[in-house]
């Protein structure tokens, strides 16, 4: 196996998630809450997923890939009502504060997905979604462990399958080889193109942008440079 070759599961399926899944234990109130509000909006899959039948009445579909803490996914689906929004996240600590953002605000344009987000996009229709984000994704920086980074061949093809034309994929990160990793995995993408207006436009936040508690640690850090690419799907 190379490293340009997702890792596959027990039954052959391509895997793109790695590492624990539980996190810290909540306490008893956000345990509670947990356990009251996901299932109402924990989507299980059981073959295919039509987008549509979660979000009727959506104007667009966006799915966003490892949400954190949620701060971007809950601010988003705040200002934009009548887009659905598909989380997908694996860390219990990261879904117990987006699930009580949802119930503090009121939000009703959220579902989530706490498995492997590849999982998912395998189970969209062709031209489902409208925007994908990954944002600040594990770097998995040492060598051998880059096959273990979300962006592949694999991922992207899926990614090219599920976006609409017109559509964009969005990826930001603070860590400049994970950013040069997926730029080249883009570049030899026939789906995808990357036409930023002038040289450095990716170290622009997005329009509307309020740094993720990942960001912030990021600049604590010292880490003080980021990356916010755009792709469009052709």
């Amino acid at each position: 196996m190379t490293d340009h070759e997702l890792p596959k599961t027990r039954s052959g399926e391509p895997r793109a998630f790695f590492g624990r899944r539980s996190g810290k234990k909540l306490h008893g109130g956000q345990q509670a809450e947990f356990d009251a509000t996901l299932p109402e909006l924990e989507i299980k899959l059981d073959g295919k997923l039509d987008p549509k039948t979660l979000f009727p009445d959506a104007e667009k579909i966006i799915v966003e890939i490892g949400y954190g803490g949620g701060e971007h996914l809950a601010l988003e689906a705040s200002r934009h009502p009548a887009t659905g929004y598909i989380g997908c996240e694996v860390f219990t600590g990261g879904i117990g504060k987006m699930v009580q953002a949802i119930n503090a605000q009121g939000l009703g344009n959220v579902r989530l997905y706490t498995d492997d987000a590849l999982k998912l996009l395998m189970a969209l229709p062709d031209a489902s979604l409208n925007e994908v984000y990954l944002l600040y994704p594990d770097p998995w920086p040492k060598t051998r462990h880059h096959k273990r980074r979300f962006v592949s061949p694999t991922t992207l093809a899926e990614l090219a399958r599920v976006i609409r034309p017109g559509g964009a994929f969005h990826f930001a990160s603070d860590i400049e080889d994970y950013a040069n990793w997926t730029l080249a995995h883009i570049l030899r993408a026939p789906d995808f193109s990357f036409e930023p207006g002038q040289a450095g436009d990716w170290h622009q936040p997005y329009p509307g942008w309020q740094a993720t508690r990942y960001e912030q640690k990021a600049r604590r850090e010292g880490r003080m440079v980021s990356f916010y690419f755009t792709f469009t799907r052709r």
